[in-house]
């Protein structure tokens, strides 16, 4: 036999406290949480100075974000965060400043002991700064044998010069290994980077390749420096001779001057830029 449910609703008049009731239950949990913003806030921050004393500078600054972003309207705590990421900062430039006065230090000593293999060069009318040139290749001698030579700036760039006894009007060079690896210069058709001159009854070529221009000719040989490799002097004509181990040798240690010079630079730079922070965010905090 089926049963039939009513789907009548009766009303009966409820008291006032039944009323009462269920409103102090919607609002309670509302008071609730925003009361808690401000103790979760604090949590933050406590969490924040703890990871700032530890040295954990990224965890203290996503702390110091956090509150801003999940608390918006806990003021207190987020102008104390504001504040506390000024700390952060400080320590973090001061620790930036640490680590490049310990490596500075080391390249320095290295640095003392590599240029025992290069002898400094400058001009003092046309040059600010010399130039190392590898004591490998003596000066004397520079334009008695087809090749290569180099030299670094004091401030870490390298230069490869071509040179070539003949008239050949080359601007560019290449090397390459027996298995048909290579690299090849652009050509360099500049003014004082590529001259030619006749003395004795003979005719030199100077092609000079720096920056962009060398294309990765540098990098190779140094990279090849224990195998054979063959230099071709590009020009109306291409003419390859065998590189000379000196010439390997010499280009090898003025990639390793100048990878330790720029460096250096570099450390240098990182260093005063975290200095000129640190100094601007002492003068906001004294202002």
């Amino acid at each position: 036999m089926e049963r039939v449910v009513s789907n009548k609703i009766f009303f009966r008049k409820l008291p006032r406290f039944q009323f009462i009731l269920p409103a102090v239950l919607i609002i309670l949990p509302l008071f609730i949480s925003c009361s808690g913003k401000g103790k979760s806030a604090k949590s933050y921050l406590v969490e924040a100075e703890s990871a700032l004393n530890e040295g954990n500078y990224s965890l203290a600054k996503l702390k110091i974000d956090s509150i801003k972003i999940l608390f918006p309207r806990s003021f207190d705590e987020i102008k104390r965060g504001f504040e506390l990421m000024q700390e952060v900062r400080m320590a973090e430039n001061r620790r930036n400043i640490a680590y490049c006065d310990s490596m500075l230090a080391v390249n320095y000593k290295l640095l003392t002991e590599m240029l025992n293999d290069f002898t400094y060069v400058r001009d003092p009318q046309y040059q600010e700064f010399g130039d190392y040139v590898p004591k490998i290749y003596p000066l004397n001698s520079a334009f008695q044998q087809n090749g290569l030579r180099s030299a670094v700036s004091e401030k870490g760039q390298m230069y490869i010069e071509s040179v070539y006894s003949g008239s050949l009007s080359h601007n560019r060079i290449k090397v390459a290994t027996k298995d048909g690896s290579f690299a090849e210069s652009l050509p360099v058709t500049s003014d004082g980077l590529n001259y030619r001159f006749s003395t004795l009854g003979a005719t030199y070529e100077i092609v000079r390749f720096t920056g962009n221009d060398d294309n990765g000719v540098a990098s190779f040989i140094y990279t090849f420096r224990e195998s054979p490799i063959t230099l071709t002097f590009i020009g109306r004509r291409s003419v390859t001779i065998s590189l000379p181990d000196k010439a390997k040798r010499g280009i090898a240690r003025s990639f390793e001057l100048a990878t330790l010079l720029q460096d250096i630079e570099k450390l240098k730079f990182e260093k005063g830029r975290s200095e000129a922070l640190i100094n601007y965010l002492e003068s906001r905090r004294d202002n």
